[in-house]
């Protein structure tokens, strides 16, 4: 499939609705896969990290969660046909699931968090079936959480833990698994349990949600320093003459 390069980061040719079509063959067909949706955020850990960069090539698909990795694309001279976001990608394989009766598991965010993320699937998608799920605080270097997982052999597994631990917890456990898709959600589980109210749509469309996340959560502010960051890096290679596609 097309990809398009990006600071050494490929990311997959493809609209939303063609990605989670290709995720849901993925499932029927038991492929094991490594999903990382990347912000301007992500692509510029993975320049500052070498290790991040390791979990970032081990992914089966990387797609652009974030309308600065889509412009980034356009200047560069290869676009990208949307973003395909993780929260996105989330939703819709769950309405994919209610009706293929797909079997999910959750991991990450708080405990009540989490609790109110499975009451709110359970009754919005209530042919999904939750085999199972932990919240993000557990110890690192001691847990059976993977064993656990391989045990109920879930389809889906909704890895919030944030970036860059899902990367890093789904890069360190896969060979574990035979099957599965594997993908990194970030904060969907808030937006699905309620406590975190996504952008309205009209943010959406005029791609300004970041700065509606920005707003909304000023905290986030240091980690929204990586856009101009990220933004001076892609003009340089403009600059340079480099182009994006592979």
């Amino acid at each position: 499939m097309k990809q398009v390069m990006i600071m050494g980061i490929p990311f997959l040719h493809i609209d939303q609705k063609g990605f989670v079509s290709l995720l849901t063959e993925r499932i029927q067909q038991k492929e094991k896969t490594f999903v990382i949706t990347a912000n301007p955020e992500v692509v510029m850990k993975a320049q500052e990290e070498p290790q991040f960069m390791e979990y970032v090539k081990k992914a089966t698909y990387v797609c652009a969660d974030g309308i600065g990795v889509v412009k980034a694309a356009q200047i560069l001279g290869d676009p990208l046909p949307e973003r395909v976001t993780g929260y996105d990608s989330m939703v819709q394989l769950l309405e994919i699931g209610n009706q293929k009766r797909f079997k999910v598991f959750l991991l990450g965010a708080k405990n009540e968090t989490l609790q109110k993320t499975v009451e709110n699937i359970n009754a919005t998608y209530p042919n999904v079936e939750i085999v199972g799920y932990q919240d993000g605080y557990f110890d690192w270097n001691s847990n059976d959480i993977a064993d656990r997982i391989n045990e109920t052999q879930p389809d889906l597994v909704f890895v919030a833990l944030g970036v860059p631990r899902q990367e890093k917890w789904i890069s360190e456990n896969l060979d574990k698994f035979s099957h599965g898709v594997f993908i990194g959600v970030g904060g969907s589980f808030d937006v699905i349990a309620g406590t975190v109210k996504r952008a309205p749509i009209v943010w959406q469309k005029l791609n300004l949600e970041w700065l509606y996340r920005l707003l909304s959560q000023p905290s986030r502010f240091g980690r929204m320093l990586s856009l101009p960051r990220f933004a001076i890096q892609v003009f340089k290679l403009k600059g340079k003459g480099q182009g994006s596609t592979r």
